[in-house]
């Protein structure tokens, strides 16, 4: 694409951005409607400028998709990627698109088409030279939780695992989407029995997030709990019990926007005590996490 044209869809994009910041929408998308029917026009007139029409379309559809225009946004969406069709040398852009589109099937409820959509946007992502390998990841990660909610738990089980697997060879172990991939396999692992597999992912998570945020955060205290559940699981019931008292020790000092993540593990470790038969000192945690939750009002 010309410089002058990539300037020109630049400043579109950061204007329409702009006008959303402002809360201005009809203004952005009366900006967005006109650079459209311009680009079109200079399209029909002039071939090479297929990639300007298929960007400015893409703008457009990223702000209806932001206004919840989801069947528009698709629109834009397949029409920009019509006009790419066949354009090796524009993998990137067609990767996003393919993401984008994924992204309205999901909103839409079209899991299928979405999950096409994805592999489609990582294809191009891998084609790509050098590869968006961390692209690749977050795609494959949105892949794997759309095949857990249709209880594809093999499928889900994959695609987790290359995300994770690009994810360490990519940022480390002791990252946080890293860390963030562990706790979804683990949670998918802990749903479908697989305690022992559980236990190791969320250990994994919980080394991770301790390293990377501390131990008075709120992932850091998910990970405690996560860990916890799975050692129930295992058998394990000390450490377990050991893992709550730290996800409530985490929490602490976290503040106000904790609550729910605190009423989640409370939850979970009373459910554990009064099955153990702990009725004191269930009470004992009740108390404790109520005085902690009035503290932060």
């Amino acid at each position: 694409m010309e410089s002058s044209k990539l300037n020109l869809i630049t400043m579109l994009r950061d204007h329409v951005g702009e006008l959303c910041i402002e809360g201005n929408f009809s203004e952005a998308l009366r900006v967005a409607n006109a650079a459209v029917e311009k680009a079109e026009k200079d399209s029909s007139n002039d071939g090479d400028s297929s990639e300007a029409f298929a960007s400015v379309l893409e703008v457009r559809g990223d702000l209806l998709r932001t206004t919840g225009e989801y069947e528009k946004a698709r629109d834009d969406y397949q029409k920009a990627i019509k006009l790419l069709d066949g354009r090796p040398d524009l993998c990137i852009q067609l990767g996003r698109l393919h993401a984008d589109l994924g992204a309205v099937h999901d909103e839409l409820g079209n899991l299928d088409q979405a999950i096409d959509s994805w592999t489609e946007a990582m294809n191009c992502f891998e084609k790509a030279d050098p590869p968006a390998s961390l692209d690749v990841a977050s795609l494959s990660n949105n892949i794997a939780f759309l095949k857990k909610s249709t209880g594809d738990v093999d499928g889900a089980e994959n695609s987790f695992l290359k995300a994770l697997e690009i994810m360490h060879r990519e940022l480390g172990p002791n990252h946080d989407e890293t860390a963030s991939v562990c706790n979804n396999l683990g949670a998918l692992y802990l749903q479908s029995g697989y305690n022992e597999q559980a236990r190791d992912m969320h250990l994994m998570a919980l080394d991770a997030r301790r390293k990377v945020f501390g131990e008075q955060h709120i992932d850091t205290a998910q990970s405690y709990n996560n860990l916890a559940l799975a050692l129930l699981r295992t058998g394990d019931e000390a450490t377990a019990k050991r893992h709550f008292e730290s996800a409530i020790d985490a929490l602490e000092s976290c503040g106000p926007e904790a609550v729910e993540e605190l009423e989640s593990i409370r939850d979970n470790y009373l459910d554990y005590l009064r099955r153990d038969g702990a009725e004191g000192y269930a009470n004992l945690v009740e108390q404790r996490i109520s005085e902690i939750i009035v503290k932060w009002e």
